[in-house]
């Protein structure tokens, strides 16, 4: 009797995969041979909001997430995709607006926030060096919710880079995602 190697059959399957040069993207024709390199310059922070070491762990961030989730090499300047970034907005917002109620019980109040909002807004020039018509100029923008008694002050590095994480993610779908 015949034993059916299911791996094998994956394997057979995968092969064409493995042997092309090609990977489809979305919006973007990405060709391993064609494409080596990308460059993601200093982010800039035009707002002048946020920490002060905002701009540089955005530009380390995206450079990170590229790095771990292509084969691309990073480089200064010159690749052949290339990202240039502003903070453009660095706001911090009520959200979920609650009336409070007398004491008495009628609903005649005060508006308070029930949570507090960070937005943080970025624009990105992407160039596609081999082909233009994939080139880009577009804000994202990413946000969290804080409970209100939390100061803006008292965010952290890492609950601000959980925002810039949803921004960097969308930038890579927009740019070379959908392998």
């Amino acid at each position: 009797m015949k034993t059916c190697r299911p791996l094998s059959y994956l394997l057979l399957l995968c092969l064409p995969l493995l042997l092309s040069g090609c990977y489809s993207f979305s919006g973007i024709n990405y060709d391993a041979s064609k494409y080596n390199s990308i460059s993601i310059t200093n982010f800039s922070n035009p707002s002048g909001q946020g920490p002060s070491n905002l701009q540089q762990f955005v530009t380390e961030d995206f450079k990170d997430y590229f790095q771990r989730n292509t084969n691309l090499r990073v480089l200064p300047q010159a690749g052949d995709f290339q990202i240039e970034g502003s903070i453009m907005s660095y706001s911090f917002s009520p959200a979920a607006i609650q009336r409070s109620t007398t004491t008495a019980g009628s609903n005649v109040g005060l508006d308070q926030a029930g949570a507090n909002r960070l937005t943080i807004v970025v624009q990105i020039n992407f160039t596609d060096t081999k082909n233009p018509t994939n080139n880009f100029d577009q804000s994202f923008s990413g946000f969290a919710d804080f409970p209100p008694t939390l100061d803006i002050n008292q965010i952290n590095q890492s609950q601000i880079r959980q925002i810039t994480e949803r921004i960097i993610y969308s930038v890579f779908t927009k740019t070379v995602a959908n392998w």
